[in-house]
């Protein structure tokens, strides 16, 4: 089923059509927005509320089948909203805990411990490293991973050519390569 039958079925009273574009989209707006706000715990606030938006602003869309493009808009005004606002000079505490546990539990040893946490250091580097990006390097290495599509569906989403996406990936694989390698120094 495609995205505007979806859009016309929640605008005809079947809000769980919705739930399906949201399974649809979320991983791309999520995406999208932790690549403009440099923060995943921020992105996946506006992530959420630029779905809400779009529920509630659903009856504005001119063309039921430019869903995706059209939500990724909203996307955009949330997070150049947020940063305009202060809060992007906040910080949350969960970004000091980032989903790491005291508890490892006693079964592991020290070396697996002390593994475990290398291998979660050298992952919240990468992310860093990977915020930093210029935008349009950022923004298409986040997409890919986070939704797991593929060059084409990318480049549909963003408005580009495949080669774009492929030439995008490769230049910001080369310059994390080369920044965590500076950093492994």
């Amino acid at each position: 089923m495609s995205d505007g039958e979806l859009v016309r079925q929640t605008l005809s009273g079947r809000p769980t059509a919705y739930e399906e574009l949201v399974r649809r989209w979320s991983a791309r707006i999520l995406a999208f927005c932790h690549a403009k706000v440099r923060s995943r715990h921020a992105g996946e606030d506006l992530a959420q509320e630029a779905l809400m938006r779009g529920y509630r602003a659903l009856g504005t869309l001119d063309d039921p089948e430019k869903f995706g493009p059209w939500l990724r808009g909203i996307a955009l005004r949330v997070c150049l909203d947020w940063l305009k606002s202060k809060q992007n000079h906040q910080s949350a505490f969960s970004d000091l805990a980032d989903g790491w546990s005291c508890d490892h539990g006693s079964h592991e040893t020290e070396g697996e411990r002390r593994g475990a946490a290398e291998r979660g250091e050298r992952l919240e580097r990468l992310l860093l490293e990977v915020e930093a990006l210029p935008d349009e390097y950022r923004e298409v290495v986040m997409a890919y991973y986070y939704d797991d599509v593929t060059y084409q569906e990318l480049a549909e989403a963003l408005g580009v050519s495949a080669a774009t996406i492929n030439a995008r990936l490769t230049k910001a694989r080369a310059m994390l390569r080369e920044r965590m390698s500076r950093l492994a120094r």
